[in-house]
């Protein structure tokens, strides 16, 4: 088929969707032809559940059980009502949001948006890359008691190897011919499988009494006060500890975890590269004016509903697997026991942080790792049980351990490969969509247009760098990467929403489109809701930056960043309102 006539027949099928929408409204039947013709929302499902919202959803459960539901579910909400707005506006005016932002709201904020995508796209192809090796590595190769990572150099060819297969299915997809679409189903039904696998533990553990109905339902009730002490069981455990310093020192640590997990979980629910792709994906499609009502229920039924059923399925298997949970060996007071633990190499740090804490003497100054390791491996196994319920939240467990949420439904063997199997399908897939966003964020960087230079050259860009994400981390354990990802993506997101703010109240850009009278009061009080929501999220991940003192270069590096940017921002008003003056003076 020639590209001319592929045009032809798209142009037809969206005069036709267009013409059925147009039938349903007139007769006030929308709801059977929004069912119908619905689609991008599906592409943003896609990739909100991904890698991202998996590692957030499972640390959610490790640390705060179900108490902590609330979290995906407002951010969920915030994230739709500015994709929301987006979508009206580009559908409204039938061009480009990156060059109406740019022409008529301030450069600034639309160069700002587009760069902010692509590094977003770029960090968070780094995590997917650890996903995926950790599944390879923990759920497949480790049940043959083999391991990449104790291979030199295996981390980088094994990315590199991904890379490659994510680049050869990017322009397969440029084709769209059948290879392309066989590859989709078969990754769709890796994500399936381990998705309808947690669907199934939460029946199960609701058949035989192991969830508590309120105490779930409670756990979609906002608890701010989550923000400032640990969440869950672990706030009962902290405060049966008999010393007040005790407790202290623990909430301390956890706190400082669990609000790193609080924003990353935010943050996956809708970041700032998928506020790139759905407009863009609108526009290809030859979506206008009167898809906007289909654009709002895409959102809702084929993104939102997916992602809060399935990231609360995931915290609920989590929560009753691995929340405040203590095997038998790690309450031993001896040593040797402990070690017998498959917990004990990451207890150990955490423990042992804890045992030199408590030292008043200095026993421990001026003494080589090995010499701390030593003395305070026997301090270690005397600490009461409470303390060590309080260590283990902070345990990031690996892919093979994880995969224990699947057990009670599975069992171990299968458990394992099924998550498995699941991770890399949810990890892969989103570095491949990424990849794509990030082609069609370079391709508009170099005015747009169908050139398919800059899109694969911006595809590549985000792959290549993400394959190296074993530079910049030497974790253990992958999963949390992408809580550290996650944190640093949710610092860009209220450059968009701002700017969506801005365009939904700008006359210029919708001209009669735009609401009024109580319809603009109650967009903007949703929009201000979800813009305080995500600028809050943003300073609570520049604020954990500012008090690392292992890294103080970062929070350095984000201040000059905000101080630079924000001098941009004034003088792309100033530009904006001289360029106006001085078109209307002439």
């Amino acid at each position: 088929m020639t590209q001319k006539s592929s045009d032809s027949n798209t142009h037809s099928k969206v005069q036709a969707d267009r013409e059925v929408l147009l039938e349903a409204q007139k007769n006030g039947k929308t709801l059977r032809a929004f069912m119908k013709l619905s689609g991008p929302g599906w592409l943003q499902a896609a990739i909100t559940l991904g890698g991202g919202s998996l590692g957030g959803a499972l640390f959610l459960g490790v640390l705060g059980g179900t108490s902590m539901l609330w979290i995906q579910l407002f951010a969920i909400i915030m994230g739709v009502i500015m994709l929301s707005a987006i979508s009206y506006v580009t559908l409204s005016t039938g061009k480009s949001p990156f060059k109406s932002m740019n022409q008529e709201i301030n450069p600034a904020l639309g160069w700002g948006w587009l760069i902010a995508a692509v590094a977003a796209n770029v960090i968070w192809c780094m995590p997917q890359f650890a996903l995926s090796f950790e599944a390879l590595d923990r759920n497949f190769l480790g049940m043959f008691d083999y391991q990449f990572q104790k291979t030199p150099q295996a981390k980088n060819l094994v990315s590199l190897a991904m890379f490659m297969v994510a680049s050869a299915v990017v322009l397969l997809n440029m084709k769209q011919g059948r290879a392309a679409k066989l590859f989709d189903i078969i990754l769709k039904v890796m994500v399936g499988t381990v998705v309808i696998c947690f669907f199934g533990v939460v029946i199960l553990l609701f058949t035989k009494g192991g969830i508590d109905p309120g105490a779930l339902l409670a756990g979609f009730i906002p608890d701010l006060t989550q923000w400032n002490h640990p969440a869950g069981e672990i706030r009962e455990v902290i405060a049966g500890m008999t010393e007040q310093e005790v407790g202290a020192y623990w909430t301390d640590t956890i706190v400082t975890a669990q609000r790193n997990v609080m924003i990353a979980a935010a943050a996956t629910a809708v970041g700032i590269n998928m506020t790139f792709l759905l407009p863009f994906s609108m526009l290809v499609r030859g979506w206008d004016k009167p898809f906007r009502g289909l654009a709002r229920f895409d959102l809702a039924t084929g993104m939102a509903i997916p992602y809060l059923l399935v990231t609360s399925c995931v915290v609920i298997a989590t929560s009753a697997t691995l929340h405040n949970q203590l095997d038998d060996h790690l309450k031993s007071t001896d040593i040797a026991q402990m070690e017998k633990s498959e917990y004990f190499s990451a207890i150990k740090p955490i423990l042992q942080k804890r045992v030199v804490s408590l030292d008043k003497t200095g026993q421990f100054d001026g003494l080589s790792p090995e010499e701390v390791d030593a003395l305070a491996l026997p301090m270690i196994a005397v600490l009461g049980e409470n303390e060590k319920r309080a260590a283990m939240s902070l345990v990031k467990p690996n892919a093979f351990q994880l995969s224990k949420t699947l057990e009670p439904l599975l069992g171990e063997g299968p458990a394992n490969f099924v998550f498995g199997i699941g991770v890399l399908g949810m990890g892969f897939s989103t570095i491949v969509i990424l990849m794509l966003i990030n082609g069609y964020a370079i391709r508009e960087m170099f005015g747009g247009g169908d050139s398919p230079v800059p899109f694969v050259i911006g595809c590549l860009l985000a792959g290549l760098f993400g394959s190296q994400w074993w530079v910049f981390w030497g974790g253990d354990t992958k999963f949390w990467f992408v809580i550290v990802a996650s944190v640093l993506g949710s610092m860009l997101l209220p450059v968009a929403y701002g700017s969506f703010f801005l365009m939904m109240n700008s006359k210029r850009i919708l001209g009669d489109e735009k609401p009024t009278g109580f319809r603009m009061i109650v967009w903007n009080v949703l929009m201000l809701f979800a813009l305080v929501g995500a600028t809050v999220a943003a300073g609570s991940a520049i604020y954990t930056k500012m008090m690392d003192k292992q890294h103080p270069m970062v929070f350095q590096i984000i201040v000059g960043v905000l101080i630079v940017y924000s001098l941009l921002i004034i003088a792309g008003f100033i530009w904006n309102g001289n360029r106006r003056k001085r078109a209307l003076e002439s």
